[in-house]
This record gives structure tokens, C-alpha cells and sequence, in this order.
């Protein structure tokens, strides 16, 4: 999906999978600013479209950066992020917004883009909603990456080790680091990107083990198929916090089951 100025903008899909941009959809200013929620690969097409047609300057927010965990090349493989990067730089932005990047990879690659994350807003809330004590209850950091990123919420908190296959994903082992409660408390797992939700289910499943009573995840960015893997049918987290930046699938009838266990902040307004 892609917004100029805060509207949508409507595409034509011919039968053979072309776009067709009604020039009447296209109301531009003297400053242009494009949102571009991605969905699927035909949005990077939208969003040449769109700014070819422009022909003037524009800003761009990316709610989610496509293909960001692709993001180094290991025994030869594509450097798949660095390619998308290439492609948006070459539509000459004045300025890139990026939500919540999975690393410091994404803001290197993309010319005049700067970071925005909204975890260390929508955390506070999270706590409250909770009833997060900080005095005995704890955030927990997937791993290095996420510990990385978010140490500076000044909370205690655990962190996960874990050893995943590059070529599978499959994680094959997941320890908890740091000082390990005594007493029954609650735990709010916080990273940046859930697709399945594979690690946060391993990650449940040890904090469950160390005494976590509650166990709840916040996470920026959900793919669609969070609702096709474990996360919602086990038991292990109470609650998943997030926003729209990639849903797409929460209002369909299927879902609708988990609506008590999912609260979906509207990405639009939290970085307004």
C-alpha cells in the first residue's frame, strides 16, 4: 500500500498483473511525502510509479523495510537487502524515514535515511496495560540483536542465546542469560519482527521454566503469518502487542478468534 500525503492511492491491476496509476489519484504539493506500507513485492513497483509520475521531490516513510533480514551474504548467497536499498536510493528521495530497521544494515545502505523506534514509546504502554512491576518483573531480549537495540529501556532484563541455521531458520537451541529470578514474576518479551513466531515460542517456553507467571510480546513489525504458526494456539504468551505495518489479515473471520490476545497499535499515528 501506498500513501502520498496521507491518502491512498489507488492502482488498476490488469488481468496479466500490470499497474495502471490513474493520474487522478495523484494530488501532489510543493512537499510531497509518501508512506509505503509494504504487502508484497508489486508496492516497489507502486512506489516507482508513483515517484517517476511525481516529478518532483519527495520524502518517504517505510513502515517496514522489505527483505531486511536479508541483510549480509553468507557462503555466497544474495545480498537481497542491499539490492531493495539500491533500487530506493535510485528513486532519489529527499529523506528516508525507516521504522524500527531489523539492524544497523537497513540506515547504512538507504542515502539520507534516518531511524525511527516506536518499541521504546509503545513499551510504556505495554506496562501499563500489564501491570508490569519494575521492581520484580522483566524484559526479555530474543538475543544479541534485540539487546543491542533495545538495553536502553531501563528495566531489568533477561537475554536469549540462541543458535539458529542461516539456510532453515530453525532455531536449534535458546538459553537464558543473566540474573535468573528467584520468585514467580512476569516478562515481556521485546524485539523488533515476528514471522511465525518460532522464537518467541522458545523464548516462552524458557522464561514459563525460570517462573514467568504472564508472558507477553510486543514486537513493531507482524507478518501476516502469526497467525499461522504457533504463537496464538499454545498457551505460552498471554498477549502480543504491535502495530499494522505489515498486518494485513487481523479482521479476517479466522482471526478474529484471537482479538482478546492481540492489540494492534495504528502505525500511522504512533509515528505522527
Amino acid at each position: 500500500m501506498i500513501l502520498l500525503n496521507g491518502k491512498v492511492v489507488d492502482f488498476k491491476t490488469f488481468p496479466n498483473g500490470e499497474l495502471l496509476l490513474k493520474k487522478e489519484e495523484v494530488i501532489s504539493n510543493t512537499k510531497n511525502h509518501i508512506s509505503f506500507k509494504y504487502e508484497n513485492d508489486s508496492d516497489l513497483i507502486k512506489l516507482l510509479i508513483l515517484k517517476k509520475f511525481l516529478k518532483q521531490e519527495a520524502d518517504l516513510t517505510i513502515y517496514y523495510m522489505p527483505y531486511s533480514r536479508m541483510d549480509r551474504s553468507e557462503d555466497g548467497s544474495p545480498f537481497t537487502l542491499k539490492y531493495i536499498a539500491e533500487f530506493i536510493n535510485g528513486l532519489g528521495f529527499n529523506s528516508v524515514e525507516i521504522i524500527e530497521p531489523h539492524s544497523d544494515v537497513t540506515p547504512a545502505l538507504i542515502n539520507n535515511s534516518h531511524s525511527k523506534f516506536i518499541n521504546f514509546n509503545l513499551i510504556h504502554r505495554v506496562i501499563e496495560e500489564t501491570g508490569f512491576d519494575s521492581e520484580h518483573d522483566y524484559l526479555f531480549f530474543p538475543d544479541a540483536g534485540a539487546a543491542k537495540r533495545y538495553s536502553k529501556m531501563k528495566f531489568p532484563h533477561l537475554v536469549g542465546h540462541k543458535q539458529r541455521s542461516f539456510h532453515t531458520g530453525e532455531i536449534k537451541s535458546l538459553k537464558l542469560v543473566g540474573d535468573i529470578p528467584k520468585k514467580t514474576f512476569k516478562a515481556i518479551i521485546v524485539d523488533d519482527l515476528s514471522s511465525f513466531g518460532g522464537t518467541f515460542i522458545k523464548s516462552a517456553e524458557k522464561l514459563r521454566e525460570a517462573g514467568a507467571s504472564k508472558v507477553y510480546l510486543l514486537i513493531a513489525h507482524a507478518e501476516n503469518s502469526i497467525f499461522e504458526g504457533e504463537l496464538f494456539k499454545s498457551k505460552l504468551i498471554d498477549k502480543v502487542f504491535t502495530t499494522d505495518s505489515l498486518l494485513t489479515k487481523q479482521y479476517d473471520w479466522e482471526n478474529k478468534k484471537y482479538e482478546d490476545r492481540l492489540k494492534i497499535y495504528k502505525i500511522a499515528e504512533e509515528i505522527n
